[in-house]
């Protein structure tokens, strides 16, 4: 199944894929940094502090929250754009932003979204790229742009998971007791999961979108009561 996923559309190798370095790069222009998921929250509970216990967080997030539920979302907005069903983007976008359970979080995914498909619009233009006039969230907006552009759905799906493990990781370094060489370790232990997690999602139905996070989910709300905070989730 996977295999006939990536050859809608079909792309052309190397080339197809050279996208998502920069779609999905930090200096691309949407204000991933600026975010935690509320990992911020979790280090100031003390839920995370070491390697270890970023490794365990940033796993649960992955299997049985946010990550999985991106990348389910991702999927579907990909073959919505492949199959040109107008009606099925609309469905799993408005999905995708009422599954947040936050004000926080809401906003991650949406202003997110919005500046992706901003920039993607003005750079890499395509018939196939719906600009959606109100909100859009940030799965929604990258599976589309890579449907409109031929990148291989299995690729997108591990480079828009390993982005948001980078990006969380980066934030722990920012407020944990990490460093980057235990940074990169974490890195490294989340990279098999993110490519298992990909391949299963894109046979996955919405049907299937769920989460267990509920930890992090309540820390969303407690996040923004923080004394001090670097980040706006």
């Amino acid at each position: 199944m996977a295999e006939q996923h990536d050859r809608l559309p079909h792309g052309d190798g190397t080339q197809s894929l050279l996208p998502l370095f920069v779609w999905l790069s930090p200096s691309f222009p949407v204000g991933s940094y600026a975010y935690s998921h509320t990992l911020e929250w979790a280090v100031e509970s003390g839920d995370v502090g070491d390697e270890a216990s970023l490794i365990a967080w940033l796993g649960d997030l992955m299997l049985l929250g946010a990550g999985r539920n991106d990348a389910i979302l991702l999927s579907h907005a990909y073959k919505s754009i492949a199959a040109d069903r107008a009606d099925d983007l609309d469905e799993v976008n408005e999905l995708a932003l009422a599954l947040s359970p936050s004000a926080e979080l809401h906003l991650e995914t949406s202003q997110q979204g919005r500046s992706f498909l901003d920039a993607t619009l003005a750079a890499w233009p395509s018939p196939r790229l719906r600009d959606f006039e109100g909100e859009v969230a940030f799965p929604v907006a990258v599976g589309m742009a890579a449907a409109a552009h031929g990148v291989p759905l299995s690729a997108t799906a591990s480079a828009y998971l390993l982005a948001m493990v980078q990006n969380l990781v980066s934030a722990a370094i920012r407020s944990a007791p990490i460093g980057q060489s235990g940074g990169t370790r974490v890195c490294a232990t989340m990279v098999p999961i993110v490519r298992n997690l990909a391949e299963e999602a894109q046979n996955l139905s919405l049907d299937d979108i769920g989460g267990a996070t509920f930890r992090a989910d309540l820390g969303s709300f407690h996040h923004e009561n923080q004394y001090t905070r670097l980040f706006r989730s």
